[in-house]
């Protein structure tokens, strides 16, 4: 079951004026991140294996995320489908707005940030669908391109239970052409950057549940099938400056989690009272 919402039409996407070039950090003065690792997300294009949420803080995430997975198997959903989440659930909120994550995204991004996507990205145990090589950027009616993406290990994440993979330094390469794979029940998304291994050797991003990784909207990246019995899920929180524009209503999803949105471009709706 793939979110209109997630995932706008390419026609819809094609009308739209959109920057879709990197743009580097350029936070000089980081207070959570060390400079190091500001100088790799600009070179490599992310960073991996942050620690955010000790055992019984990632154990209870975990408990809460049984029970809406639960939920929305049996409302006719899939493991794929609960998108959008921040509108909907209070606890997803809270994460998307956590200062530990928050802190590092700042040090990224600048001191005035919004939070606007939150999908949960979970690979059942043995379900054989991939996500193939893309850009999010590709998906997503935002310019200028410099969106972020803290992906939240749920599960531990490795390669037994297909990991994320990026290829370093991609998001230098500016929008790549794919091809539509819409008809792919394999593929979890409705992309294909073909050929992406030729761009550079993937790096395999193992995370400990608890811990994140950030990326480039740019970066290419993907994931295999999970063919292990173990689940693999991972919650993707999705931050932007708050001088980037939303096309197609997607402003309606940003809260404001640092500074200020001197615009009023963003809608900043507040936390859903369910959960």
């Amino acid at each position: 079951m793939r979110d209109p919402v997630f995932i706008p039409a390419a026609d819809e996407l094609s009308r739209i004026q959109r920057d879709l070039r990197f743009h580097p950090s350029a936070v000089a003065n980081p207070r959570t991140l060390m400079a190091a690792q500001i100088a790799a997300f600009n070179r490599d294009g992310y960073l991996k294996g942050i620690r955010i949420f000790s055992e019984p803080e990632i154990s209870g995430i975990r408990r809460y995320f049984d029970d809406l997975l639960a939920r929305t198997l049996a409302a006719g959903g899939d493991s794929y489908s609960i998108s959008t989440a921040h509108l909907k659930y209070g606890r997803v909120y809270d994460l998307l707005t956590d200062r530990r994550i928050v802190a590092c995204v700042q040090d990224l991004l600048g001191d005035n940030v919004i939070a606007w996507g939150s999908h949960f990205f979970c690979k059942m145990p043995g379900d054989g669908k991939r996500v193939s090589w893309h850009q999010d950027a590709s998906y997503w009616p935002l310019t200028p391109s410099k969106a972020v993406t803290a992906w939240l290990a749920i599960d531990d994440a490795t390669v037994e239970n297909a990991c994320m993979r990026f290829i370093p330094g991609s998001h230098h390469l500016g929008h790549l052409t794919y091809t539509l794979s819409e008809n792919d029940e394999a593929n979890v998304l409705n992309q294909t950057v073909a050929g992406a291994e030729s761009l550079g050797e993937p790096v395999n991003v193992e995370l400990h549940a608890g811990e994140i990784s950030i990326h480039s909207d740019l970066l290419l990246h993907g994931s295999e099938a999970n063919e292990s019995p173990r689940r693999r899920c991972g919650l993707t929180l999705r931050y932007c400056p708050a001088d980037v524009r939303a096309e197609l209503g997607w402003n309606a999803k940003g809260v404001i989690v640092s500074g200020k949105d001197e615009s009023g471009h963003w809608a900043n709706p507040p936390r859903p009272e369910a959960d």
